[in-house]
């Protein structure tokens, strides 16, 4: 099939223990998101509210940093290897839209 008839979706196979590792970040972050919601249902104090959220932004980043390390060694290592030098474009670009 011609390359540029391909579809462009992407997947990476993760490691059971990464695979785990970021699901049970992601469900701290839900369960933190969650309770920012009781906090504004029970009309809790404005600061106390922001608070928690800026743990959430500092957990989500946590996140990102952890993911982002991983497709760098995997991914990007890889496909360097391979000899797909468009794959550093990519990064640029996730790098700069996460840098806003």
């Amino acid at each position: 099939m011609d390359e540029a008839k391909q579809c462009c979706h992407k997947t990476k196979e993760r490691t059971e223990k990464e695979y785990r590792s970021l699901l049970n970040r992601l469900s701290r972050i839900e369960g933190q998101v969650r309770g920012i919601r009781k906090m504004v249902e029970n009309d809790a104090y404005c600061t106390d509210i922001l608070i928690q959220v800026s743990a959430v932004n500092a957990a989500l980043n946590s996140f990102n940093k952890v993911l982002m390390a991983n497709h760098i060694r995997t991914c990007v290592a890889e496909d360097i290897r391979a000899g797909k030098e468009d794959t550093i474009d990519e990064l640029v670009a996730v790098l700069q839209k996460l840098m806003r």
